[in-house]
This record gives structure tokens, sequence and C-alpha cells, in this order.
């Protein structure tokens, strides 16, 4: 069975991490590739998630283009996905399973090795939609107290990446409270 890129993508708040946690413990079989960024290490913080890289190794791994996306996160450090954390195995035969932001959609599925008909390697992304805006909202407002400009600014944001929805593959509704059915879903698609 040939392997390929599954992209994970959706407002924040949606549960996608949620979700991610999950199909880790549930598919070993799959790979979840670490992400390269050159935010400081947080105390107690291992390297099972990330490279942690200076800004003069992530600028050499731009420059050998040896990163497929990037993006500057919140105005702090950076954050990509590496080529040798996708390619090998998909070229072993594994599902690689990554959760990207919409830029990073926009610069993987424009990557001549995703894109187009003749590409040599399979993508497939997922779109994880909230069951309303209001519950994506509540979410947000959750997770941290904030003020009103920084929640119209996370608002703009939430809209746009929404309109990214239908340039997915698929279209999954994470309804609250029935995350294994969202799960058995996204296997699903996967699955194919």
């Amino acid at each position: 069975m040939p392997g390929k890129l599954v992209l994970i993508i959706g407002p924040s708040g949606v549960g996608k991490s949620v979700i991610l946690k999950k199909l880790r413990t549930k598919h070993p079989e799959f790979h979840f590739p670490k992400s390269a960024t050159t935010r400081p290490r947080r105390a107690g913080e291992g390297t099972e998630l990330y490279h942690f890289l200076s800004d003069k190794e992530f600028d050499a791994l731009i420059e050998g283009k040896k990163v497929l996306e990037y993006a500057t996160v919140h105005g702090g450090g950076r954050y990509g996905t590496l080529v040798d954390e996708i390619i090998p195995a998909i070229e072993a035969g594994k599902t690689v399973i990554r959760e990207v932001d919409v830029q990073g959609f926009e610069s993987i599925r424009k990557d001549a090795r995703f894109a187009g008909t003749d590409a040599p390697y399979r993508l497939q992304s997922i779109f994880i939609l909230p069951e309303t805006e209001a519950q994506l909202i509540a979410h947000i407002t959750k997770r941290a107290p904030m003020e009103q400009s920084e929640l119209k600014r996370r608002l703009e944001s939430m809209q746009k990446e929404l309109s990214y929805a239908t340039a997915c593959d698929v279209q999954i509704t994470n309804q609250e409270g029935n995350l294994d059915q969202t799960i058995r879903k996204v296997e699903e698609v996967i699955a194919h």
C-alpha cells in the first residue's frame, strides 16, 4: 500500500489537537512528524514533538529547500514542516498525519511533490469544522481570557480559516460531546 500525507486543517479551538492525540494513541502505525521550531524549549519540555532549532539553522533548512512549509506564529518563533519528516515515511508506505494551518495547507498543496495528477506523492486534506461559530468562540474564550481587540482578531482569522474548508478533500464537523464519532469519520477518510 503506497504511503500518503494527510493534512488536518481547521480553525483554532475546533479540536484538531485532541483529534491528533486520539489518532496517535489508536494508530501507532501512522507517522506523526515532528515540527521544526525556533521558539525556546519550555521548562520540562522534551523533544517528542519538536526539533528545536536556532534561527540560523532554520534559515539554512529553508535555503536548502528542506522545509515544505513554515510560518511565524503570533509574532514569535517560526514553525515548519521538514521534508525529511514527511517524504521518507511516505516512501516507506506509511500514512503521515500532519496538522497545519491554512497557510501551510496552501504551500503543501501547491508543492510539485503533491500538486496535480502527476504528483509523485498522494495528498489528502481533512478540514475539521465546528458545529457552530458560537461553539468555536466559546472554546477560544474558555481557553484564556482575552481583550476585545484580540477576540476580534481571532474571529477575523477564524472567518479566513473557515473559507478554506471547501478547498479540502473532506469536511468533518466536530460535534460537541461526540469526539468518538469525529475520530471514526476521520479514520474512514484516512482508510481510503
